[in-house]
């Protein structure tokens, strides 16, 4: 192993890439080294096993620091010396020294800040506990957390010393850590008050231990500058006072105690509905609201596809904007079979197209052209792509409501490996499509498949649909709003264009069963609602 030089000099900190923490690698002119994770890095790439050993003089703690005020800081001298923070000489180079105690009381190690704003570590910093931690006794009514330790005298000072303040070693970044070790001795204050930087650092850090601390006690410091040193040195001092008596108590996120409930109680929510094409489902379902997930399935050659297209043109007609997204097919077909409804004919065969005039096309056409746009894909796509593409529907194009046909092969593209998992990929595809959802304030129509039944009688011969006939995850059946099912006997001679549209799902209500039958006219391409006595 080696040994470091005395001129082999410390340059900065910076994050470390086998660990991931933002500061503990420290660069020396001939090498790096993690304290975190104790790796051990030649400049010329190689790692070493073993750091290198240090000399004695690299652990040896200064003994000659001084108590001084500290101008610049607007700290005075008796501050200092309560917190033995003293000014001193390392290698020649003038320094602020930070001396840290373990629990019993010994110093063991001490943080030294440079004019240049690097800092090093002298003594053993497995054992300290909080800076300033020794100078209290174990309880009372209050404690302040800072995150640095001229913060802490900055508060500590502004309230004549007299309170307890302590701050965690290496800032933001290990303020969770530290603190996580110092929970028994923390938790005999009644009030623990967090007094981080007023940066995007100081306050995750904030949440992040205020999570692990007794909920009731945690108080967070929303002080005005960048910390505490900063207002006194600005000579806003009474400001770190107020803003400690005026910390706000820490809430979990999503927590709202029930006494402050009675206005969302009462507020009448107004959210965007349109009816469906057909009215059974309007009776069960209420309509079509927007923020809500709503799945369509059915056995193969069923016709959730032409529901879909049913359903998207219904609301084109009332000038509300889809976004389709048929992963099957391509944008030409999906176009065709929306203005085929239209048309009230099937343009996609070559033979019923032949019949129909240019003119009657781009007429159709005229009438859905504004309120839809696709998804150039044909085949699987990514989750991520697809959140994406959804996102900018919404957003940028304006789109109310988004269909999806079908979720099974947004995943087939990575499935397609032996190692992969389809039931966590739709899981985390599902649980997406719900926070976008949410996000956006948009509706989603999404098509799944049906599993094969156990037993002779299959989908595709009528068989009645249940949840569990859903392919892929329990995701499929918990996540949705709605889950509509269409049934139809493809082998019957005399019904097979018969479709049952049954709810199987409905957190709106409550009311499912069948919704209503949908007869398919071979000749038009439509569906059509039946008489249907509930």
């Amino acid at each position: 192993m080696m040994e470091l030089s005395k001129e082999d000099k410390f340059l900065r900190h910076a994050p470390c890439y086998n660990c991931g923490s933002k500061d503990n690698l420290a660069i020396y002119t001939s090498h790096s080294y993690c304290f975190g994770c104790k790796i051990y890095i030649k400049h010329d790439g190689q790692v070493l096993d073993q750091p290198p050993i240090p000399k004695k003089e690299f652990k040896d703690m200064i003994t000659t620091g001084i108590n001084e005020a500290l101008p610049k800081r607007k700290i005075n001298s008796e501050t200092c010396k309560i917190f033995n923070y003293e000014t001193g000489i390392y290698n020649g180079k003038r320094c602020h020294i930070s001396n840290y105690y373990d629990n019993k009381y010994n110093r063991v190690a001490q943080h030294l800040r440079f004019p240049d704003k690097s800092f090093i570590w002298l003594g053993d910093t497995d054992k300290i506990c909080l800076f300033g931690q020794n100078l209290w006794r174990d309880g009372g009514k209050m404690i302040v957390i800072c995150e640095g330790e001229l913060d802490a005298m900055s508060v500590s000072q502004m309230n004549n010393n007299k309170y307890p303040v302590v701050s965690v070693p290496s800032g933001a970044a290990s303020a969770k850590k530290y603190i996580k070790r110092e929970l028994e001795w923390l938790s005999k204050f009644e009030k623990i008050v967090l007094f981080f930087d007023n940066d995007e650092a100081g306050n995750s850090a904030s949440i992040e231990c205020s999570n692990i601390l007794p909920v009731k006690k945690v108080r967070i410091v929303k002080a005005q500058g960048k910390d505490a040193n900063q207002l006194l040195v600005d000579g806003k001092g009474h400001k770190i006072t107020e803003a400690v008596w005026e910390a706000k108590a820490f809430t979990p996120q999503g927590i709202i105690e029930g006494s402050e409930t009675k206005d969302l109680l009462l507020r009448e929510d107004y959210i965007e509905t349109f009816p469906y094409c057909w009215n059974g489902l309007n009776k069960k379902l209420g309509g079509i609201r927007l923020g809500e997930i709503n799945l369509l399935t059915g056995g193969t050659g069923t016709g959730k596809s032409q529901v879909c297209r049913e359903i998207a043109y219904h609301l084109i007609n009332q000038k509300i904007k889809v976004g389709y997204i048929a992963l099957e097919e391509s944008v030409k077909r999906s176009l065709q079979g929306l203005v085929s409804i239209s048309l009230n004919k099937l343009i996609h065969i070559p033979e019923i197209k032949k019949k129909t005039s240019k003119e009657e096309i781009i007429k159709s056409w005229e009438q859905v052209k504004d309120y839809v746009c696709f998804y150039d894909h044909f085949g699987s796509s990514s989750s991520e792509d697809l959140m994406n593409r959804i996102r900018y529907m919404v957003k940028a194009l304006d789109c109310k409501v988004i269909f999806l046909d079908h979720i099974s092969i947004v995943i087939s593209e990575v499935t397609s490996s032996e190692n992969s998992d389809e039931r966590r990929l739709i899981d985390n595809t599902m649980s997406s499509l719900r926070k976008l959802v949410e996000e956006l304030k948009c509706g989603i129509f999404i098509v799944s498949h049906l599993k094969r039944p156990e037993g002779k009688i299959s989908h595709e011969q009528g068989l009645q649909v249940s949840l569990a006939h859903l392919r892929g995850s329990h995701s499929l059946a918990t996540i949705p709003n709605q889950i509509i099912s269409f049934e139809r006997n493809q082998q019957s001679e005399t019904e097979n264009n018969i479709l049952t549209v049954r709810v199987l799902k409905n957190r709106f209500s409550g009311d499912t069963g069948v919704a209503s039958t949908l007869i398919y006219n071979k000749d038009t391409g439509r569906l059509s609602e039946g008489d249907f006595d509930e």
